[in-house]
This record gives C-alpha cells, sequence and structure tokens, in this order.
C-alpha cells in the first residue's frame, strides 16, 4: 500500500505524512494511525488522489471535532483540504464558503459584514464541509436553512453543483455521495443590525460556555437527539452520567458529551458509548445513534 502512496507523492505538491496518529488531528485525542495524512491545498492534488479510488482507501476531515479512529487505525488516506478552501466570499448576493472554512470564522466573518442568520455557526465546532454533509445546527438552526447549493468533487474527477434540494437534508443527514467531496457551499443571506448579530452570537457562546465541556478532550455531540426528544436528557435518566470505562467516561456538565480523561483509548471510548446506547435501550426502548463518525476496522 506504501508504494501507492509514494506513487500519488510522486504526482502530488502537497506533503503526504505516512503512518501519522490520528490522535494528533483529532479533538478526542485518542486513537490509531493513518497509513497517510495529507492537507490538499490545491484542486489539482486533490483531482489526483482521487483517481487513486479503486487503489487505495480515503477519508475527508475538517478539524477532527467529530471523529473517533478505532486504536488499530485506518488503512487509508486522510485527506484534509488545505487553503485553497478556506475562503469567503460574498458574490451576487450570495455567500460563497469553502468547505474548509471553520464554522466559528463563518459565523465571525458574518458578524462583521452584518449578515444575519448564520450566529449558530458560533456555537459547531468543525468546518463548513462537514456542516453541510450532516447538515450541522444548533439553538433551533441548521446549515440547510440558507444553503443555495454546494460544489462537490465526486471519485470519478468530476466538479459539478448540486441544488440544495436535491441533497435531501435531514435532521443530522445529507445524501451526498459516500465519496463525493464537498469543496464549497453557497448560501443566500440578508443583512441584519450588526449589534443585534453580536448580542445573538454572545447570547450562543455562554450558552455554550454553561453547559458543555468546552475545556474537555471530547467531540462535539456523541449522538443524536432522536425524534421529539433530547439524547442527553434520555442518557442522564438512564444513570449513565457518571458512567466509565478506563479513561473514558461521560461528562458531568452535559450527559451527551464523552471525555477523554487523559489517557483513553478509542475502544474506552466507544465500548462507553455502547453501553450507553444498551442502557438507554433498555430503559425506554430507543436506539440512540452515533452523531461521532467512527473511523477503522
Amino acid at each position: 500500500m506504501n508504494d501507492i502512496i509514494y506513487e500519488i507523492q510522486s504526482k502530488i505538491k502537497s506533503k503526504i505524512l505516512l503512518d501519522y496518529e490520528m490522535k494528533k488531528s483529532t479533538w478526542f485525542r485518542a486513537g490509531g494511525k493513518a497509513l497517510g495524512y495529507v492537507t490538499v491545498n490545491n484542486l489539482k492534488d486533490l483531482k489526483t488522489i482521487i483517481s487513486y479510488v479503486d487503489k487505495i482507501k480515503y477519508f475527508i476531515i475538517g478539524v477532527g471535532s467529530n471523529l473517533l479512529v478505532r486504536d488499530p487505525g485506518y488503512d487509508g488516506l486522510i485527506i484534509k483540504l488545505g487553503k485553497n478552501f478556506n475562503k469567503i466570499k460574498i458574490k451576487n448576493n450570495i455567500l460563497s464558503v469553502g468547505a474548509g472554512v471553520m464554522d466559528i470564522n463563518l459565523a465571525k466573518f458574518a458578524a462583521k459584514n452584518s449578515i444575519k442568520d448564520f450566529e449558530f455557526f458560533i456555537g459547531i465546532p468543525g468546518t463548513i464541509g462537514g456542516a453541510v454533509k450532516m447538515n450541522a445546527g444548533c439553538y433551533g438552526s441548521q446549515t440547510s436553512d440558507n444553503l443555495k447549493r454546494v460544489l462537490t468533487l465526486n471519485s470519478k474527477g468530476k466538479l459539478g453543483y448540486v441544488n440544495a434540494d436535491e441533497l435531501k437534508l435531514k435532521y443530522r443527514s445529507s445524501k451526498i455521495a459516500e465519496k463525493s467531496i464537498i469543496l464549497k457551499a453557497d448560501f443566500f443571506f440578508n443583512y441584519s443590525s450588526y449589534d443585534e448579530i453580536i448580542k445573538k452570537n454572545n447570547q450562543i457562546k455562554l450558552k455554550r460556555e454553561r453547559s458543555q465541556p468546552l475545556k474537555e478532550k471530547t467531540s462535539g455531540s456523541t449522538f443524536k437527539n432522536p425524534q421529539g426528544k433530547f439524547a442527553a436528557e434520555l442518557i442522564e435518566k438512564a444513570g449513565c452520567k457518571n458512567m466509565k470505562v478506563g479513561d473514558a467516561s461521560v461528562s458531568n456538565v452535559h450527559a451527551n458529551f464523552i471525555i477523554n480523561n487523559g489517557n483513553a483509548t478509542a475502544l474506552d471510548i466507544e465500548m462507553l458509548g455502547n453501553k450507553i446506547i444498551k442502557k438507554v435501550k433498555n430503559d425506554f426502548g430507543i436506539t440512540l445513534e452515533w452523531e461521532i463518525k467512527i473511523l477503522g476496522e
């Protein structure tokens, strides 16, 4: 497999790091190695890598905020979109946002330009590519609210726009093909009072600081909210609030967050999550779904 990586490396400018410790690039700070890790800074390099889809697996990451790589590792390439996919532009009443832009930076850009309805992004860890793919949201808003279309690169190296209604965006899900890569998202927008936008940003930041374990080694929410329910409430009522496996535990601040207390393995985290799923299922007949993406065998 390394031969394929060396061949790819000979054709691209972006540097591939071999046997990369994924714990360095995930918020859990746990898990195994990837065969290779590359920050791709241009479309040409990305197309070259994708042309090897039949020979090597790949997975696109943002900032690793909701990713857990199993301890044995991932036998493929981890791709992070670099500087050329990290731009925001206003053109013809459309806000065009690169997939590598951090959600919080989009919220700050919108505030600076007196653009409303993007305040909720300040409460979401991750990047816009991931936000679109899972229709991320919080505090009553979600990515699909103002989305017009996305630019994607499919596994055959073809570029194309996909309109929002074709993406079938629902709660924490979309119909974007597994191997299609989101490069850019275009949003409709409206202007508002700068002071009102800043006020809303600050309210969301304060809510997060008071209700989430932001200073811990953790991901975003561990599980999706079942329809009409809150995962955190179900977990707490099922008596899982102080549950532990190894060095992983359920947060005392917010029950839908699993914490790495220092030396948790990916297995500790996954086993704890599965114990929670089983307990909630037994108590309430509801099966929680992971919101965290788990990679590896």
